[in-house]
């Protein structure tokens, strides 16, 4: 099938790389090659150029240049914040508390946290994957070091209630500290820092039509992280090694750019998304469940979709064959067959889980792509019902 038949419906996973991020990224692929810790032209050019994105992806987060740190993406940047915070403390005497459907690179650090003596507590969600504030509120500590909360979460699409949590936190437990994974939200919903009120926030490129293999970690001016990457002491001793210069100025290319257009992508992809919905819903022979809100505490790019009776595997391999590129969960733990920790946080039966689709949409999703999509998943679904009943 020729690639411009096919339809991409898997965003959450990663964006396409937009001409004019890339044509911004060239010269420093080509031409600037100089190490921007090098005191000479082509080390200056090279600084100048990381200087210039930090400039930007500052602006448009509302922070200071001297608060972002690069690094390779959002595993590191939670790494960092997680380990970077409690190394900072006496282990045994430190306390976390993280949610239930974090992305993994947030929980398996923290289970390795708990390896070394830390304490952590995993705050449950409700039905629509909303954190439970109540029970964060009780779970709060006077030695709470850290609460990670993600501002949106990768498989449902929930956006967390950010701005009310860390109202609590700073009332409940002023010592702590409050970071977000925000990796989905970027570029989706609009994202300040002031309005939200976080200590450290995670970003990555190749959700934002960037480049993969760099991202960067807000960290609020006074806050002390351990590095975990120690030699040359780049990025504010932060993080060491020579800096991804034309990933970084992507980085700050796709962000100001995804940033500016937020607004026009809420409402156009929204309505796609919608749109998706509706046309799957009436073309499917038998029941379509939605899980996650529906309401504007969800991405408006995502979809999760379980259809019952069926496997999600099957699902995928089918809708690939017909060109059509969608996700049974996070693009981290495809190929498991285990349901998603999502899912099974938020209460949804083992069997409902393990038929699940997520549809995520971007900013190149077009009509035609929803209108031809809607039906060929209906299509895919009804035959593979009617094969499983014959």
């Amino acid at each position: 099938m020729d690639k411009q038949q096919r339809i991409y419906l898997d965003w959450n996973a990663t964006t396409p790389l937009k001409d004019e991020v890339l044509a911004e990224m060239l010269p420093f692929l080509r031409d600037q090659y100089g190490n921007p810790s090098s005191t000479h032209w082509w080390g200056q050019q090279a600084r100048r150029a990381i200087d210039r994105s930090r400039r930007a992806i500052a602006k448009a987060l509302g922070c200071r240049q001297g608060e972002i740190t690069f690094l390779s993406g959002g595993t590191e940047a939670n790494n960092l914040a997680l380990r970077g915070l409690v190394d900072c403390d006496e282990p045994k005497k430190s306390h976390i508390i993280t949610s239930a459907i974090e992305h993994p690179c947030i929980l398996a650090t923290a289970k390795s946290l708990e390896a070394t003596g830390v304490d952590v507590d995993y705050v449950p969600v409700d039905a629509l994957g909303h954190v439970r504030l109540d029970k964060l509120e009780r779970l709060l500590r006077p030695n709470t070091a850290l609460v990670s909360i993600m501002l949106a979460n990768n498989d449902v699409g929930t956006i967390q209630p950010i701005k009310d949590l860390s109202k609590i936190v700073r009332e409940k437990a002023p010592h702590a500290k409050i970071h977000s994974d925000a990796v989905q939200a970027i570029g989706k919903i609009p994202v300040q820092l002031d309005e939200l009120d976080v200590d450290m926030m995670s970003i990555s490129a190749h959700k934002l039509c960037g480049p993969k293999g760099v991202g960067c970690l807000y960290v609020r001016q006074g806050i002390t992280l351990t590095p975990q990457i120690t030699g040359g002491g780049q990025e504010l001793r932060r993080r060491s090694g020579t800096e991804n210069v034309c990933g970084i100025v992507g980085l700050g290319s796709a962000m100001t750019a995804a940033v500016d257009a937020v607004g026009d992508y809420q409402s156009d992809v929204s309505h796609l998304r919608d749109q998706l919905f509706q046309l799957i819903s009436d073309g499917v022979n038998g029941d379509v469940v939605r899980h996650g809100p529906t309401d504007e505490t969800v991405l408006p790019n995502t979809l999760s979709l379980a259809f019952q009776g069926l496997d999600s595997l099957s699902l995928l391999v089918n809708l690939d064959l017909e060109g059509i590129a969608v996700s049974s969960g996070s693009a981290c733990s495809s190929g498991r067959v285990d349901p998603s920790h999502v899912l099974s946080a938020m209460g949804v039966a083992p069997e409902l889980a393990m038929s699940t689709l997520r549809l995520s949409l971007g900013c190149y999703t077009s009509s035609d792509d929803i209108t031809r999509a809607g039906s060929c998943i209906a299509k895919v679904v009804n035959r593979l019902r009617e094969t499983r009943r014959s």
